[in-house]
């Protein structure tokens, strides 16, 4: 279904999830189901949560027809490109409410990533383009929760160059990081010329890593508070061997560090109705139809 144009409501806690992925629109990993479900957990009269992701053009298109347009801008990046479009679209799935952030140049694809310059330089574009929208569709969220590194630039760009804004002051963001192994890293040059990000910001104890830039390392830095998915993974990735170059910053903010365990969807994995089980079963008979499927 389609809804309008939204405004913040209310005294709720505004949330907004940014991701790369989310079920059920495109979904290559676990990140995705966590954002498509989580979402739908909290309670609707104390949590307005929304969620952003890209408008791929690999979303089925029974979703893709009915995204409703809301507006478009066009946004500065760094000094190697030119201006840049973005569209804003929204729709409502499951009292849910969705934008995705529209660019044939960068989401025109049959799958979510490709080349990784291509997706440095796309996600650059799509965590400053989560930011430069919320004035323009009139919400204002007291915390964006930025998942692993296609999201990284997201504190960055809120604790720089945003906060000359007042409406970002007082915003917060929550890093969390599902798989540590990727995180976004290309040649500072590069990164600073497609970002728009000052070169100060391009050292060791910001966004500089082995001599290059990492997004990730950058939303590590700027986050408030950092979570992962469970709390052994939280305590595996301050060593080195866990650490994947990153386990002295993440040791460093160990205090501003949690590890919350992934759960499940239950109205999608449910024994009882779940397409992908033959036969269905719930906790009065499982004994004797849970060993039929095997």
């Amino acid at each position: 279904m389609m809804c309008s144009k939204s405004t913040t409501t209310g005294t709720s806690k505004k949330v907004l999830f940014a991701a790369s992925e989310c079920v059920p629109f495109i979904k290559t990993g676990g990140l995705a189901d966590v954002c498509g479900a989580l979402p739908k957990w909290f309670r609707k009269d104390d949590w307005d949560v929304r969620v952003v992701i890209p408008n791929y053009t690999c979303i089925p298109d029974h979703f893709r027809n009915e995204f409703q347009y809301v507006t478009h801008f066009y946004m500065h990046m760094g000094p190697a490109l030119p201006d840049k479009y973005v569209g804003i679209l929204e729709y409502e799935y499951e009292n849910i409410h969705y934008y995705f952030i529209d660019n044939m140049e960068y989401f025109d694809s049959p799958t979510p990533y490709g080349n990784i310059r291509f997706d440095v330089e796309k996600f650059c574009y799509f965590s400053k383009a989560v930011l430069s929208m919320l004035p323009l569709i009139g919400f204002q969220p007291d915390l964006i929760h930025c998942h692993d590194w296609e999201t990284g630039l997201i504190p960055v760009y809120l604790k720089n160059e945003f906060q000359g804004d007042m409406f970002f002051w007082g915003m917060k963001t929550i890093m969390t990081i599902h798989n540590l192994r990727f995180q976004g890293v290309w040649d500072i040059e590069t990164v600073q010329s497609i970002s728009g990000l000052p070169e100060e910001l391009f050292t060791p104890d910001k966004l500089e890593y082995k001599k290059d830039a990492n997004m990730l390392k950058g939303g590590l830095v700027y986050a408030d508070y950092i979570t992962t998915v469970s709390e052994t993974y939280a305590n595996e990735i301050q060593m080195p061997y866990y650490g994947e170059g990153l386990d002295g910053l993440l040791s460093a903010r160990r205090l501003d560090m949690q590890g919350i365990v992934n759960g499940i969807d239950y109205s999608i994995y449910d024994p009882m109705t779940d397409p992908q089980v033959h036969y269905h079963y719930d906790i009065k008979n499982f004994r004797r139809q849970k060993p039929l499927n095997k």
